[in-house]
């Protein structure tokens, strides 16, 4: 169809434009646009056609004119179409596409001349919410589309919001000034944060970028402190519990559940199948800061043996699988200790509270009562479900006095620990003990780290009645055929050395040959510890897997066969590992966030450090006073060999970049 003399309508940087046809070929139309212009158009530029054909014999003012004429009526007449209502009759036919001369009609309730179509025309490109336009045709969008669309365009009229005042605001915020006042204020600080935490996975990415360009904040970590400053983040802010998405806060909705969780009251307790041990000297030991305490030792002389209590809080009591509390305890898997905080995994109201074994509080237990001769060897064994009250509370530091002293339930402990220790090396067992890295943090941020050795003889009595308590449990359980959740170990790839080795080197040497463990629904032997069947229920206040045990020995205990089949356990199992690989990576991380806020503190300075491996491309080195891995190239200036303590100087420690760089 010849062009010639028509008006047609194309878009030009948004705007749109009316030219007159002077010539044409097959692909492209030589016009004079309502600017005065001649321009060459493709066809595949052209939206509308009059079906109109002017006079060649109008002069170029006359046509310039007409242009500008048809191109104000037409603006003028967008303003009279009801552009939501037409979509409201058209969207009834569903798929249907229609004419642009139909639904301009429609619009103006006339027949429809070339201005009314360009008009409407004009109308859905301008408001692209309603139609969309596509081979000379004109689609209705649903309405599912449309509220999509509209969503998309808050939006964007956000977006604009926030960049036209977002950047300078950003900018006061980092000279200390006041924006209290800014409304999309907390908007914009959340969009920053999500972007440090999650870089180019952050859903707004694009907008954090601009923003921060445009406020001259480009720095790695401006975000960081922009946040710290705003009183968003804390300082030393823990972005690796972000960015692994850990729960930290208890929903408001639980609070009504752990509510109705009442103290325990003895006389309720007694005569459900629980045995009032009320009147036994149980104790505690655990670290100074502990609050959670989830077991007690007590120990009593029969004859010439010994009978031991492990009472292990009854969390399960109060837990029950389908509660609110359990799901969330099953959200998260473990309580997460840091130098700085802590993140319980039941809420502080049962962690803290009717849940701990605290001195002079009635709380229900599970008992495992153990008759051991004076070498340590297991001659009878009960669980048992149970009402205790600890008598003495105490830290390592303190029974470790007490055993100096002369106490006799520490002292007799400490001898059968000793005991229970031998045989368990006798039978493979591979104690490699490190010292527990403690860090503390001061008001102003100042770091110190001290090693407590894990072999006293505190610690050591604790941990060996934990490990005894654990394995009899998964006795109880693998005895009786059923599923459990065991934990176990293949034996290593090597063995270089026998049972307690204290030797730091020779610790760590074998420990990189050790086999992973394993958590199966079936026992098998853990080599580590050196029994034939391992679990562990002596921390249910602090490790899902712990409570779900003891729901499991309990169900059996009261003779009602399992609470959890095989297959469930299976799918417990596989949660706990995601679960914890995320938590475990998140105190990783903060562990080496800290040691190396503490080594800020020695830049410059000379350390000592153990020379795990020389290899031909990297050494590997512990630093002694803090126990953290680092690497250095070889240098031919080195002649000491694995095993040798050698001195380095910190040349460079950055903690949010995660940076340590040493020489020799």
């Amino acid at each position: 169809m010849a062009l010639q003399g028509a008006i047609i309508e194309y878009m030009e940087q948004g705007r749109f434009i009316c030219a007159m046809v002077v010539d044409e070929d097959s692909k492209r139309l030589r016009l004079l646009n309502q600017n005065g212009r001649e321009v060459n158009l493709p066809l595949s530029r052209l939206l509308h056609q009059s079906v109109k054909r002017h006079s060649p014999a109008l002069s170029g003012d006359e046509q310039l004119r007409l242009l500008k004429e048809t191109d104000q009526i037409r603006q003028t007449m967008m303003t009279q179409i009801d552009l939501p209502g037409i979509w409201q009759l058209a969207s009834e036919e569903e798929g249907v596409s229609f004419s642009p001369v139909f639904l301009a009609a429609l619009a103006f309730g006339e027949e429809a001349t070339d201005n009314h179509v360009a008009a409407f025309l004009r109308s859905i490109f301008v408001d692209r919410l309603y139609f969309k336009y596509r081979e000379g045709r004109v689609l209705a969008h649903t309405p599912e589309a449309v509220a999509g669309l509209r969503l998309k365009q808050e939006r964007e009229k956000e977006q604009e919001a926030l960049m036209s005042t977002g950047a300078m605001m950003l900018k006061c915020l980092w000279e200390g000034e006041s924006t209290e006042d800014w409304p999309e204020r907390g908007r914009c600080l959340s969009l920053l944060g999500d972007y440090y935490v999650f870089g180019s996975e952050a859903a707004e990415r694009e907008l954090a970028r601009e923003l921060l360009k445009k406020a001259g904040l480009t720095g790695p970590h401006d975000v960081y402190h922009l946040l710290i400053k705003a009183g968003v983040w804390q300082a030393h802010e823990n972005v690796a519990l972000l960015r692994y998405q850990i729960p930290v806060a208890f929903a408001e909705e639980l609070a009504s559940a752990v509510a109705q969780v009442p103290e325990p009251v003895a006389e309720e307790l007694i005569g459900r199948n629980r045995r009032d041990f009320r009147a036994l000297p149980l104790l505690t030991i655990d670290g100074e800061s502990t609050r959670d305490y989830d077991d007690a030792l007590h120990v009593e002389r029969r004859g010439d043996d010994f009978l031991v209590g492990v009472h292990i809080s009854d969390v399960a009591h109060y837990v029950a699988p389908g509660s609110p509390i359990y799901a969330e305890a099953a959200r998260r898997m473990t309580s997460l200790y840091f130098p700085e905080s802590q993140i319980p995994m039941l809420p502080r109201a049962l962690s803290e509270g009717v849940c701990s074994l605290i001195a002079g509080k009635v709380r229900a237990a599970l008992s495992v009562m153990v008759l051991l001769s004076p070498k340590g060897e297991v001659l009878e064994c009960d669980l048992i479900p149970s009402l205790v009250e600890v008598k003495r509370q105490l830290s390592y530091p303190e029974a470790e006095k007490l055993v100096a002293s002369g106490d006799w339930e520490l002292q007799t402990l400490a001898r059968l620990s000793e005991q229970l220790k031998q045989r368990r090396i006798e039978k493979g067992a591979l104690l490699l003990p490190v010292p527990d890295v403690n860090i503390s943090v001061d008001p102003e941020g100042r770091v110190t780290v001290a090693l407590a050795p894990v072999d006293t003889i505190s610690r050591s009595l604790v941990a060996e009645f934990m490990v005894l308590a654990n394995t009899l449990s998964a006795q109880f359980v693998a005895d009786r055929q059923v599923p459990g959740l065991f934990r176990a170990q293949d034996e290593p790839h090597q063995r270089l050395i026998a049972g307690g080795e204290k030797d730091l080197f020779s610790i760590f040497r074998q420990r990189k040959m050790l086999r992973p463990g394993e958590l199966l629904v079936y026992p098998k032997p853990h080599s580590g510890v050196g029994v034939m069947q391992y679990t562990t229920v002596t921390s249910p206040i602090r490790r899902f897997l712990d409570l779900v045990m003891q729901h499991q020995i309990k169900q059996l205990l009261s003779g009602r066969g399992v609470m959890f089949a095989a297959d469930e356990l299976a799918g417990i199992a596989g949660d706990i590992n995601t679960v914890l690989a995320k938590a475990n990576q998140v105190r990783r991380l903060r562990h080496r966030y800290w040691l190396l806020r503490y080594l800020e503190q020695k830049a410059g300075s000379r350390v000592e450090a153990l020379l795990v491996n020389k290899g031909p491309k990297r050494i590997n080195l512990t630093l002694l006073d803090c126990l953290l891995d680092a690497d250095l190239p070889p240098s031919q200036a080195v002649s000491g060999k694995a095993g040798d303590v050698v001195s380095v100087r910190v040349t460079k420690v950055d903690a949010l970049d995660n940076v340590l760089r040493l020489e020799w």
